[in-house]
């Protein structure tokens, strides 16, 4: 006769309740090593950023997906000609991007002829060589801007649409995120380090 007290055959229901806190313990392990590779590699390697308006045309489009490389800059300072992303200096909650012209200590001039650098190496200056500026802006007239030791000047390739250095000033070093590194979209422009020129 089967004792009535008896346990039914099987897994015990205690058993299955205890797995129960071992799939939470799971998923809360997965989201901890996901948030530790993560933001580490959001904050130290790479981001993303969709460019928005017209200032880099013909190069960057509106809507372009971009990644942007913050580690390279950990490991040496930008050069010219670097397109870059940045917190703006008037409103640091906004990120613009831009191409780097004019590099620390150097001076920078810039006339209807177009854009000429001054520096320890070419004391006369030299004039810049950029084949994929269509246009020269003439609201500007004569600038002639001297850097400082911790300063950048930066300009859109769409020189007549675009808001940079000629009207905000100089971009400090401590605002540059990173360069663009990788083109995702649209599919059909796919390109690593897109708009590299090289000066």
């Amino acid at each position: 006769m089967e004792n009535e007290n008896q346990e039914p055959i099987g897994v015990p229901e205690k058993s299955v309740e205890e797995k129960k806190p071992e799939s939470w313990k799971d998923i809360l392990r997965f989201i901890a090593i996901a948030i530790i590779i993560v933001v580490p590699f959001r904050i130290f390697v790479a981001q993303p950023f969709i460019v928005s308006g017209a200032s880099m045309l013909p190069n960057f489009h509106d809507h372009d997906y971009l990644i942007v490389d913050k580690l390279s800059y950990f490991l040496h300072e930008p050069h010219r000609g670097d397109v870059v992303i940045f917190r703006y200096p008037k409103d640091t909650t906004k990120f613009f991007i831009k191409r780097i012209i004019g590099l620390p200590n150097e001076t920078v001039i810039i006339n209807s002829s177009g854009v000429t650098i001054k520096n320890v190496e070419h004391p006369d200056g030299f004039a810049l060589s950029e084949d994929f500026v269509t246009h020269m802006p003439t609201g500007y007239g004569h600038m002639d801007k001297k850097l400082d030791a911790d300063s950048y000047f930066v300009l859109g390739d769409n020189r007549p649409a675009s808001s940079d250095s000629r009207a905000w000033g100089v971009l400090p070093r401590k605002n540059i995120t990173g360069r663009a590194f990788l083109r995702l979209f649209p599919f059909s422009d796919i390109d690593i380090v897109p708009g590299e020129h090289h000066y």
